[in-house]
């Protein structure tokens, strides 16, 4: 990251709301439910399917758990009732993970009966290295009551190889390099160490005989797994691509246009602030998109 960039990163928090608002707009959906709708319809009609996602996580609550539970079951009837291409992912820190395990285990079982009621999917997401044994545990016990739940892992953690050869053979994975600030001795920190862990992750979860969601935007990996789904002869339905929602939009063309299942990661809801502003920290290019209309307004 330059100079430059390190400092709009920064200088963020300071920025208005209504200006984040505007520009955070390419990767979030909308507010409401039927705002998410409507975007997971445009994104079918155009070849691609998509993932929702309830924005929010670290409940403090056992009520406010409880509330996001029951917002995923909403999620999952209207994308049944609006006959829509798209499943679910959840993160477990909103429903109750860090308040008490057994307890959010409780609240995915119900969303994951629900959307077994519907013939839906539900993913697990994973958050920061704090929660991913917890998380990993939950989703082992309920995996073993559900088929139609997966998880994602992360390629740069250490632990990640272990953690794929301890679910059974066969696990429906989402495969991402990972996005939070985590210490060197627990993650790689290199963009090349982290792509050749990638890769051999990939390699492990296809010869397991996993569903892969590869998750990335790396030209270099999609073009690895792209080689890798041709010599081992897959079928379009036994893999997908996965992207976030305003990502490098004419690579996910590219992927559609090619023949390749490609799901896009929907987010919406009220807390929309939070999740935006660690896309831009992510992507510090449309960080000073916003840099720069901030003082163009001031202008």
């Amino acid at each position: 990251m330059t100079p430059f960039n390190k400092l709009v990163v920064a200088t963020l928090p300071l920025v208005p709301r209504g200006v984040v608002r505007h520009f955070a707009r390419r990767y979030i959906a909308g507010e409401t439910l039927e705002q998410a709708a409507a975007c997971v319809r445009r994104l079918n009609e155009e070849g691609a399917c998509a993932t929702m996602d309830v924005l929010g996580e670290d409940t403090s609550t056992r009520d406010e758990a409880i509330a996001a539970r029951d917002q995923c079951n909403e999620v999952l009837g209207v994308i049944a009732r609006e006959r829509l291409d798209s499943n679910l992912s959840i993160k477990l820190t909103s429903l109750g993970l860090k308040l008490d395990r057994e307890f959010c285990a409780a609240n995915v079982r119900s969303i994951l009966e629900a959307a077994r009621g519907y013939g839906n999917f539900v993913r697990i997401d994973m958050e920061d290295s704090s929660c991913t044994e917890d998380t990993i545990e939950v989703f082992a016990t309920l995996q073993k009551e559900f088929h139609n739940v997966g998880i994602v892992v992360q390629a740069y953690l250490h632990r990640t190889q272990d953690d794929v050869r301890r679910l059974p053979q066969g696990t429906s994975f989402r495969l991402c390099k990972g996005i939070y600030r985590e210490p060197k001795a627990i993650a790689l920190q290199g963009r090349e160490e982290i792509r050749q862990n990638y890769l051999a992750l990939l390699d492990l979860m296809l010869g397991g005989g996993s569903y892969v969601g590869i998750a990335t935007h790396d030209s270099h990996l999609i073009d690895a797994a792209c080689r890798r789904i041709a010599e081992r002869g897959l079928q379009k339905h036994e893999y997908e691509f996965q992207m976030l929602l305003g990502v490098r939009p004419e690579l996910r063309k590219r992927l559609v246009d090619d023949g390749h299942k490609v799901r896009l990661y929907v987010p919406f809801g009220a807390h929309w602030y939070r999740y935006s502003m660690r896309r831009f920290k992510e992507n510090p290019e449309i960080a000073g998109y916003v840099f720069r209309a901030l003082f163009s307004r001031n202008a």
